[in-house]
């Protein structure tokens, strides 16, 4: 019998004790990557845990990492142009109903808005006007205001002595006098005086016409006159002119040139109501007619009409 060695771990084959060898590595693929390893000690799934000597250190197992698939390359064939597409996308147009008809509110808007514009705009009478100019026309209506107020303080007076007055029936009989005096001035049937102006103007021409009267009558109205008077003829709110040249009317009277306008009211009022750009100086002069204006302290219009018995109206005062 051979004797037993006393390490019983000598007696195995030399071979054995050796560390096993590692297995090889597979060659990895392009574009794989490594896993991370597993830790010295853990068996794998499925093996046998190894006894003793045998212990072996198992690596993870390489778990390949696939990169994304490469962009493919745009072909000019496969997808058109941004032009192609930007233009596919703008013709043929589409266009809902409900576009249609904003489209065609805000046209209707726009236009009218712009034919506002337009007419506020042309022809205006004082866009080549002066400083000074405007500054007399503001003057003027400054006046008009104040005429205003003072025909309101001269009316609340007359209240007040109807009201105070002892004998109010004869205050009632001079305040009724003197509006029937006032009335006539207006209604031509009564002669009048006071300051004022007279217009002339002269038609060596024969261009001026019925309606460049009518408006210089209307001009002195708004001025603030209060009589006026036209060769002889006397001028009232029923008052018409016809004709032209040698045959120019006043209520049915044949007048001639030079008319002669003779008007009572304020001077300071009724001269710059003429002589404003655009006025009714500026038109007869683009005419070929001449206008001149005169200042006077005293003015005489005694042209008289005979008062009209009214036909159908009546007094509707008890």
């Amino acid at each position: 019998m051979r004797p037993m060695s006393e390490n019983p771990q000598n007696s195995e084959d030399p071979q054995k004790s050796e560390k096993p060898e590692q297995p090889e590595r597979p060659e990895r693929s392009e574009g794989e990557t490594s896993a991370t390893p597993l830790t010295p000690g853990t068996p794998e799934a499925g093996k046998p845990e190894p006894r003793g000597e045998d212990v072996r250190v198992p690596e993870a197992p390489e778990v390949p990492v696939t990169a994304g698939p490469p962009a493919a390359a745009a072909s000019p064939a496969a997808e058109p142009s941004g032009r192609r597409r930007l233009a596919a996308a703008l013709w043929p147009p589409r266009v809902t109903r409900a576009q249609l008809v904003v489209a065609l509110l805000l046209f209707v808007l726009g236009l009218g808005l712009a034919i506002q514009v337009s007419s506020t705009s042309e022809n205006s009478a004082l866009r080549g006007a002066r400083q000074e100019d405007l500054v007399r026309i503001l003057d003027e209506l400054d006046d008009r205001t104040q005429r205003l107020e003072d025909e309101k303080t001269r009316l609340e007076k007359q209240q007040s002595e109807l009201e105070s007055s002892s004998d109010q029936a004869e205050e009632a009989r001079k305040q009724t006098q003197e509006k029937e005096r006032q009335l006539g001035i207006l209604a031509g049937t009564v002669a009048a005086e006071g300051p004022g102006i007279t217009l002339t103007v002269g038609d060596p021409t024969g261009a001026v016409e019925s309606d460049m009267l009518l408006d210089a009558i209307q001009e002195l109205r708004a001025a603030g006159a209060e009589a006026i008077q036209v060769n002889g003829v006397r001028v009232v709110a029923d008052s018409y002119f016809t004709g032209s040249g040698d045959d120019m009317r006043i209520d049915g009277t044949k007048v001639a040139a030079p008319y002669v306008f003779k008007v009572i009211g304020k001077p300071e009022d009724l001269e710059p109501a003429l002589n404003i750009p655009g006025g009714v100086v500026q038109t007869l002069e683009k005419e070929q007619a001449t206008a001149t204006v005169e200042r006077s302290a005293k003015i005489v219009v005694d042209a008289l009409r005979p008062a009209k018995r009214p036909d159908y109206a009546q007094s509707s005062s008890q």
